[in-house]
């Protein structure tokens, strides 16, 4: 009886060690999708609930998208959200400054090095490398490509260079709308019509041609919780709700687990999005 209970438990050990190696977070991360394109929207200042389920947001919540219910940003203000998003750390930003200069690891510097491409795209920048603090409705410390030292400036253009032919975009580009369109000066209802006219195009273009879609914000309206908008659309992703806690690491530490990319900073200690994909 001894022996059988002790070759049970061995089996049921051996078991429970193919379960863990199958479902830990490295081995989960090694079947993510590769997006061919993946394009990342940075929207602002609006929380969970002005956004999804709001009849001021009907092109959002129309699409078939995977809605993450329980988002966060990492902190208040703006600025450092982006910079957490970009590179892993909010750099020990802790307002709106301009210039900041940061020094070491970013996913655009991920991606060069791994032989992949970045572009970010910001509405009402003068010109392409345009490291200006502010132009028009162009804020820079919404942009932290232009942050980063070692990048390339042209890396860093201005909405008009958005390729009409989607096939031409980078691997990952980021897209900030100006301070109207993003909804930090203008109505929830002002940047759901713009997302609209905008991506409307590339939405339906991703749909067969293997390329992401995620739409995030970058802080709600000032409250503790932080609670975002945050929603991935792309032929690769089941729609749904998903209730995985996230933030912007999160968000990072995905990206960089859909491309083989070694997470940096703060998203070293986040698991990447698993449950939102087509197995």
């Amino acid at each position: 009886m001894r022996a059988r209970l002790g070759a049970g438990l061995a089996i049921a050990l051996a078991v429970t060690a193919v379960t863990a190696a199958v479902t830990s977070p490295a081995a989960q991360a090694a079947t993510l999708p590769r997006p061919d394109h993946t394009l990342v929207v940075v929207m602002e200042n609006h929380g969970y609930a002005s956004v999804i389920g709001s009849r001021k947001a009907p092109w959002v919540n129309g699409l078939p998208a995977a809605v993450l219910t329980d988002w966060h940003g990492v902190t208040h203000p703006s600025q450092p959200n982006y910079l957490a998003l970009f590179t892993g750390s909010t750099q020990g930003v802790k307002g709106d400054r301009c210039p900041v200069t940061v020094t070491g690891a970013s996913l655009g510097g991920q991606l060069a090095g791994a032989g992949l491409s970045f572009t970010g795209y910001s509405e009402d920048l003068p010109r392409a490398g345009s490291t200006v603090c502010a132009a028009r409705g162009y804020a820079r410390k919404h942009n932290p490509w232009a942050d980063v030292v070692g990048l390339p400036a042209a890396v860093n253009q201005p909405l008009t260079a958005l390729p009409k032919d989607f096939a031409s975009l980078p691997t990952v580009a980021f897209l900030v709308p100006n301070l109207c369109h993003d909804t930090h000066d203008c109505p929830v209802a002002t940047g759901d019509a713009w997302l609209r006219r905008t991506l409307s195009g590339y939405v339906a273009w991703a749909a067969s041609h293997n390329s992401l879609l995620v739409i995030t914000y970058d802080e709600d309206d000032f409250t503790r919780a932080n609670r975002i908008p945050t929603l991935l659309v792309g032929p690769m992703v089941v729609p749904g709700r998903y209730s995985q806690h996230g933030d912007h690491y999160t968000m990072l530490r995905t990206l960089e687990a859909l491309y083989g990319l070694a997470p940096i900073g703060q998203a070293a200690h986040r698991r990447p999005l698993v449950a939102v994909w087509r197995s």
